[in-house]
């Protein structure tokens, strides 16, 4: 038996220096896409020193959401102050975080194996399974196997690689860590040992509250990564459900517990249902009700190509081809850039769509009759299926991200790996086994080779462009490419490779407007021509739909850069694209103050510019930067009074401490006025 646990965690140890071996290339690519405003463009995570109010100011900072994941947040700035902005040791990390999952992957998939085998066991005679059986030793082998493919699927690459997604697999890092705890107190709460003791009945409660504490804790601590790590309890109440059952193991007479012939039984406890209760129901129903009635008013829903209907029928064929990509995938599935994807318009545009529904609900009835024959397989199935209901049911989010799968991923495969690794005297042994191999073979294979396009942003670039040639973000991204390696002269090669994927981007359908402005950006910077019809191009986009983060970004960098003098852009041809965006209603607080700044630095109209600062603070109340921007204008102005106000206000947001140095620099400016 010690030979055996040897071998597995020898074999185990192997696969994550694998995975180390096939990621390791990859590390020194640079940064991409979603990196930008999180990282390289986010002030608070590249503090000057490990200050508590620059720790505090670097964990609120994030503009990904509300919640502005601090705990991320805090990893980047540490990162920074290690090393400063390289992306080679950002990503180390995230490998890093990675071959602990993969760790913590093992251990939950053994627990999860033994369990299975001890309740089937339980069901029918308590003491039928001995510690040393085979069964169960065979469980540390497969959780290996899984362990293993988990590591090297090519889904999960961009959790590692994609700097920005730290955020998703550092959120499932707790949530495999909760998971661990809640399999081990309920397989203390079912444990045979000890049910001579007073505190073998149904009262015992060293088991529960390590199942309560496994189920809340790491949950908290998840959600300060991303807020993915809220499905925890709700994965634990699947476990609950399927290798369960609510029971807990007692003495059938507990006051003749020394009697020989005294039977153990399982028997159903109440705290858990009270547990899950408190910590899923309950929050479940006021989420419910404090997100639903915005998220069924159609304004919601302005800056996305998609309604919640349509939405809903779009994901049934998205979360079919996540099964397909988890298992059997393709470079030009797995293509990073997904938003030339079809949105579905109705049951049968496209047929899929049809296709889709009736296959998932297939899964559904097939994870139901074989909750009883292989409780393994349908749990695996399940966890799948509920990763997909934060992100792919009414959330008005993307449709599609790859590291979405991150821990669905871990489903499939706990479904399906300890089907194929089976023993030799199973029937189809053989096969099943060429087939996992096989498998395992093209997983690495490709998650190999689309490292190895990560470890340069021009390979990157070029591959994921071919990967997806009708995607206008692949597109903009090769064009972007070539302009920062041509460095802005108009002699470089790679100044006229850039045009071509750029104008093509343009014209793809529901492309945002960030091939027109890199256009426009960098003529302007080499003091070229500027076609009409780019700003044309630009305006009717920014008219048509409500702007989203890219168009933002895009008129930000258009504003910064005829704010630095870099760029000589036609004044009325900004306003004009400005007020296309502003013409809808409920502009962001982002828009507005980049309205702002282009109104008092650029049009030198700070009447203007005072009002559009002042609305971008109404509309996000907790945001300091923009009411930093308002006092400072006050005070050029000498609006002593409304300065010293709004200086007040800004105090209210000093949370740890993060806002001492802008609020003293204030002070001392409204002193010298």
């Amino acid at each position: 038996m010690r030979t055996n646990v040897h071998i597995k965690y020898f074999a185990l140890f192997i696969a994550m220096l694998v995975t180390a071996m096939v990621y390791w290339p990859g590390l020194s690519g640079g940064f991409l896409f979603d990196d930008y405003p999180n990282i390289l463009d986010n002030p608070g995570v590249q503090p000057h020193d490990a200050s508590l109010a620059s720790l505090a100011q670097a964990a609120l900072s994030s503009p990904s959401s509300e919640f502005s994941r601090p705990l991320a947040s805090l990893s980047f700035a540490a990162n920074y102050l290690a090393t400063g902005l390289n992306p080679y040791w950002m990503k180390l990390t995230n490998l890093v975080i990675h071959l602990l999952n993969g760790l913590l992957v093992f251990f939950l998939a053994s627990a999860l194996l033994e369990s299975a085998t001890e309740t089937t066991a339980t069901a029918k005679d308590f003491s039928a399974i001995p510690k040393a059986s085979p069964t169960l030793a065979r469980s540390g082998s497969i959780a290996a196997l899984i362990a293993t493919s988990w590591m090297l699927l090519p889904i999960n690459l961009t959790a590692v690689l994609y700097v920005v997604q730290r955020m998703e697999s550092l959120a499932n890092l707790f949530v495999l860590l909760g998971l661990i705890g809640y399999v081990a107190g309920r397989r203390r709460m079912l444990s045979s040992r000890d049910l001579s003791s007073a505190t073998s009945n149904p009262k015992k409660w060293g088991g529960f509250w390590l199942c309560a504490a496994s189920i809340t804790l790491p949950t908290a601590l998840g959600l300060l990564a991303k807020e993915t790590a809220v499905m925890l309890p709700f994965y634990a109440l699947l476990i609950e459900c399927f290798l369960y059952c609510f029971r807990v193991v007692t003495l059938v007479r507990p006051e003749f517990a020394d009697t020989i012939s005294n039977k153990a039984t399982r028997v159903f406890d109440r705290r858990l249902l009270a547990l899950y209760f408190v910590v899923l129901a309950i929050p479940f129903i006021a989420g419910a009700i404090l997100l639903l009635p915005s998220l069924l008013q159609p304004e919601r829903w302005n800056t996305r190509n998609f309604t919640l209907s349509t939405r809903l029928l779009s994901e049934a064929r998205i979360v079919v081809d996540y099964v397909i990509w988890t298992v059997l995938p393709t470079p030009h599935a797995l293509s990073f850039y997904h938003d030339n994807f079809k949105v579905s318009s109705g049951v049968l545009t496209p047929w899929t769509t049809l296709a889709s529904l009736l296959g998932l609900t297939a899964l559904v009835v097939l994870t139901w009759w074989l909750r009883r024959r292989l409780p393994l397989a349908a749990l695996g199935m399940a966890m799948f299926l509920s990763c997909q209901l934060l992100t792919g049911t009414i959330l008005p989010l993307e449709l599609i991200y790859e590291h979405r799968n991150y821990f669905a991923s871990f489903g499939l495969l706990l479904a399906v790996v300890p089907l194929l690794a089976v023993p030799r005297s199973k029937p189809f042994a053989l096969p099943r086994h060429v087939l996992f191999a096989g498998l395992i073979l093209c997983w690495t294979v490709l998650t190999a080779l689309t490292a190895y396009a990560w470890g340069n942003p021009l390979r990157l670039a070029q591959d994921l462009a071919s990967r997806a040639p009708q995607s206008p973000r692949a597109q903009y991204e090769l064009g972007r490419t070539y302009i920062v390696y041509s460095q802005y002269d108009p002699h470089s090669p790679f100044t006229h490779l850039a045009y071509a994927p750029l104008e093509r981007s343009a014209a793809l359908p529901d492309s945002s407007i960030l091939p027109e402005q890199a256009l426009i950006f960098m003529n302007a910077r080499m003091h070229l021509a500027l076609k009409d019809a780019w700003w044309d191009s630009l305006i009717a986009k920014l008219k048509a739909h409500k702007p989203g983060v890219q168009d933002e970004s895009s008129l930000g960098a258009l504003t910064q850069c005829a704010h630095d003098g870099q760029c000589n852009l036609a004044k009325q041809r900004m306003v004009d694209a400005y007020l296309a965006a502003l013409s809808h209603p409920h502009p962001t607080a982002r828009l507005l103050a980049m309205y702002g700044d282009y109104a008092w630095n650029v049009l030198n109209d700070h009447k203007l510019g005072e009002q559009a600062t002042t609305d971008a603070a109404k509309e996000s109340p907790r945001e300091p930067a923009y009411r930093v921007t308002l006092i400072r204008m006050l005070l050029v102005d000498g609006q002593m009074k409304a300065a010293h106000d709004a200086i007040g206000q800004l105090q209210t947001l000093n949370i740890g401490g993060r806002l001492d140095a802008q609020l003293a620099e204030l002070r001392a400016l409204s002193d010298a006025h």
